[in-house]
C-alpha cells in the first residue's frame, strides 16, 4: 500500500514542477523584454495583465497559451517562433531542426548564463543607444582590447 501512495505523492510533485518548455519559453520573454528596458508591470498593462502574472509566465510556472503568445509576440515586436529559439533537444528546437534537415551538426548547449544576465543586456542595450557609429565602433574595439585574449 506504501507504493501506491508513494508514486501518487511522486506524481502530484511533477505535475506541479513546471515544463522545460514553459520554463524556455518564459525566458525567452523575460530577454526580449529586459532588452527593450520594459518593466512586468508595463508589460502587463500592455496585455492586460498584472505584472504578478508576468512574473508567473517568466519562470515558466503558468503556461502561456497561443493567443497569449501572439500576443506577446505582438507587444515584443518579436515572431513568435523568437520564443523557442535556441531550444536544446525539443521537437522544434534550433538544434533539432538543424540535425533534421542535414544542414548542420547539433550544437552543445551554452551552458554559460551570461547572455541571460542583467548586465549583460543593459551593457547591450546601452551600447546600441549609442548613436554615433563611430563611436560606438571605439568603444566595442576598446572593449575587444581590455579583455583577455584566446
Amino acid at each position: 500500500m506504501m507504493m501506491v501512495g508513494d508514486e501518487a505523492v511522486e506524481r502530484g510533485e511533477r505535475e506541479h514542477r513546471p515544463s522545460p518548455i514553459d520554463v524556455h519559453v518564459g525566458s525567452r520573454v523575460r530577454l526580449r523584454r529586459t532588452l527593450l528596458g520594459m518593466s512586468q508591470e508595463k508589460l502587463g498593462e500592455a496585455l492586460g495583465l498584472t505584472f504578478q502574472q508576468v512574473q508567473k509566465y517568466e519562470r515558466g510556472v503558468n503556461r502561456i497559451g497561443a493567443s497569449r503568445l501572439f500576443d506577446l509576440s505582438r507587444v515584443l515586436d518579436v515572431p513568435i517562433g523568437f520564443f523557442f529559439d535556441d531550444m536544446q533537444g525539443v521537437p522544434g528546437g534550433r538544434a533539432t531542426r538543424a540535425a533534421v534537415a542535414g544542414f548542420a551538426e547539433p550544437q552543445d548547449g551554452f551552458d554559460d548564463d551570461t547572455l541571460h544576465r542583467r548586465e549583460t543586456l543593459e551593457l547591450v542595450r546601452a551600447y546600441y543607444r549609442i548613436t554615433d557609429p563611430s563611436i560606438r565602433k571605439r568603444v566595442f574595439d576598446l572593449i575587444k582590447t581590455l579583455s583577455p585574449t584566446d
